[in-house]
């Protein structure tokens, strides 16, 4: 079990590292579950010159149309 909230991927390790996998893989669930067929994006922001605002680990998942490269 996770004592600790996982606050950005630097300091995910040990059962932090578990709990990113899991998100990632409930995730595509969700996005399936969504319809999102043809693809999507999940976004990680990782400290304040990323623009990270959000201090916690959060996989927001963009999808449904086509995204330019590079991103931002």
């Amino acid at each position: 079990m996770l004592e600790e909230p996982v606050i950005g991927l630097n300091e995910a390790e040990g059962s932090g590292e578990s709990l990113l996998g899991h998100v990632v893989i409930v995730g595509e669930k969700c996005v399936a579950h969504l319809g999102l067929t043809n693809g999507f994006r999940m976004v990680v922001d990782e400290g304040p010159e990323d623009g990270q605002s959000v201090y916690r680990i959060h996989l927001p998942f963009l999808g449904g149309r086509q995204f330019d490269w590079p991103a931002g």
